[in-house]
This record gives structure tokens, C-alpha cells and sequence, in this order.
């Protein structure tokens, strides 16, 4: 009698791979939503604000053009500021580079540290979420002014007291996320093959995370610019004579009834530039979970009568 045939290896799960370029392909999606069209393109517009702006006005952005509070004219059509410098063009590209810098350090740092806590476990998890909560237990402006006003109003400290404050929110929505993704068949699978945890968080768990992380990246700049804007509106920012937003609000509030300008046209700016973010990172969390796909169907289906009404 023949001793049986051993059974063929099964082979491990395949991880579900996500498709290439993912994270373009959403964004695009997110850009054609009628939401998405207007946050970015306000986004958009403030960013050639602050971009082109400079290079647009022929006189140097921090010499003194006209009388103090000047109204607008044909040459300045914004007026002047306070010190008689029309600079309202000239304050927003310092702002977005420094917002960007914060928001890659806390997204960096956040997403690093919620991947290792949801992967490693026991008490290393512990360890990690118990150092975001302690951080966490400041509120976002506070620790930041903490910082800043115990070591001086350094432009790179700004955006590392700002980014800092950003990883204990990036640290607990990644962790949650990463728990689900680290019980996964192929995860395991890997796991098994004895591949090093960092390869495993790395190539395993951050690629399908990619939803996730680009609402938090939106969100975080955001909060980034506000944040920043904030600390120049106290005087804890970028210093005078550098042109910045935040800081022109404050500075040129006494010129107010003579130029309101001065106050409004970056206030504006920064509004508009806030909301259009938020619309745009609102657009990318909806396409990614499928609710506008969902709600198109609806909207067709009623319009040709198949549903008699679609439920609040």
C-alpha cells in the first residue's frame, strides 16, 4: 500500500495591494467633485497670492512708498500699512512654507509613531500613546507659545513647536487605523516569514493607509496656517520688519478708519485660504469612504424615478 501524497504547500495570502499611485488618483477624483473644485480652487488662488505677488509690485516689499495709512490708489491699490509699506502681497509665501514645514513634521512624526504603537503592542504601545497624551493634555496654541516663548521666536522653532503639537491627533488616528490593518491575513503572513517589524510597518501596513494619512495631511496644514497665524497676531511669529499676515492684522489695526485694507485684504486671505483646504481635504475623505459616488447614485436614481425619495 502506497503511502499517500503529501498535500500541496498552501501558499500564504497575497497582501492587498494598493493600486499605484493611489494617493493621485484620489486627489484627482476629489479635484473633479464639485466640492473639491471650489476648495481648490480657492486654495489655489491665495497660493498665486502669495506666490506671484512679490514679483508682481516693482518696488521693494519693505520700503516705505507712501504716507503711513494711506487709502487705495491707482499706483497701491491695497494702501499702505502702518509704516507707510505696502506689503500685503509680500507676507504669505513665509506663511505656507512655514505651515508646510509644520505639517510634514507632525504628519511625519504622528504617523511614525500611531504605525509602531498599533504594530509593536504591550508595552512599547504604552509607552508610545501614554508620551501622546502627555503632549496631548496641552492644547495645540498653548504648547506652541510654550515653546516659543521660552526659546525666543526662532522661525525653525515656530515650525517645530507647531509640528510637534500636530503628533499626539496624527499619532491616535494613524494607530487606529494601523490596528485594523495589522490583523490582516497578509500582514500576518508576512509577519510569519520573519520579516523585521520596520519592513513589515513600512511595506506592509503604511501603503494601505493612504486614506487616512492624506485627510490628516489636509487637515494638519490647516491647522498649521491657523496656528502660525495666531502666534504672529501676539508677537510671538515671524518679527517686524518681516512681512506677515498674522502680524499685519494686529500691527495695523490703529489705521483701521484710514485703510481697513491693511486689516481685511490678509484677513481675507487667510480665511479663504483656511476654507479652501478644509473643502478640499472634506472632498478626498469623501471620495476615498465612496459617499460621493453614493450620493450621485441616489440623485440619479431619483431624478429617474426609481426611488420615490431619498432618506434624510
Amino acid at each position: 500500500m502506497t503511502a499517500p501524497a503529501p498535500a500541496p504547500a498552501v501558499p500564504a495570502p497575497a497582501a492587498p495591494r494598493i493600486r499605484r499611485r493611489e494617493w493621485l488618483h484620489i486627489l484627482t477624483r476629489a479635484a473633479r467633485t464639485p466640492r473639491g473644485m471650489v476648495g481648490l480652487g480657492l486654495a489655489l488662488v491665495v497660493v498665486l497670492i502669495a506666490v506671484i505677488g512679490p514679483f508682481v509690485v516693482s518696488y521693494p516689499p519693505l520700503a516705505f512708498v507712501t504716507v503711513p495709512g494711506s487709502p487705495p490708489s491707482a499706483k497701491f491699490p491695497l494702501g499702505s500699512d502702518i509704516l507707510g509699506r505696502a506689503v500685503v502681497l509680500d507676507g504669505g509665501w513665509q506663511l505656507l512654507l512655514m505651515a508646510t514645514g509644520a505639517m510634514i513634521i507632525g504628519v511625519v512624526l504622528g504617523t511614525a509613531a500611531g504605525i509602531a504603537a498599533a504594530q509593536l503592542r504591550g508595552w512599547r504601545d504604552g509607552l508610545i500613546m501614554r508620551t501622546v497624551d502627555v503632549i496631548l493634555a496641552f492644547p495645540q496654541l498653548v504648547f506652541a507659545l510654550l515653546l516659543v516663548s521660552i526659546l525666543g521666536p526662532a522661525r525653525w522653532l515656530l515650525v517645530l513647536a507647531v509640528g510637534i503639537s500636530h503628533v499626539p491627533q496624527v499619532a491616535r488616528v494613524m494607530r487606529a487605523a494601523a490596528l485594523d490593518v495589522s490583523e490582516r491575513d497578509f500582514v500576518k503572513a508576512v509577519e510569519i516569514t520573519g520579516v523585521r517589524q520596520s519592513k513589515v510597518m513600512s511595506g506592509e501596513i503604511l501603503p494601505n493607509l493612504i486614506t487616512p494619512l492624506m485627510v490628516e495631511t489636509g487637515l494638519r496644514l490647516t491647522y498649521s496656517i491657523v496656528i502660525i497665524t495666531g502666534l504672529s497676531f501676539i508677537g510671538f511669529g515671524l518679527q517686524p520688519p518681516a512681512p506677515n499676515w498674522g502680524y499685519m492684522i494686529n500691527e495695523n489695526r490703529i489705521i483701521l478708519t484710514s485703510n481697513p485694507w491693511a486689516v481685511v485684504a490678509p484677513a481675507i486671505l487667510i480665511a479663504i485660504l483656511t476654507v479652501g483646504l478644509n473643502l478640499f481635504t472634506d472632498a478626498i475623505a469623501r471620495v476615498a469612504l465612496g459617499i460621493e459616488r453614493a450620493e450621485k447614485i441616489i440623485a440619479e436614481a431619483a431624478g429617474t424615478g426609481i426611488v420615490s425619495e431619498i432618506p434624510a
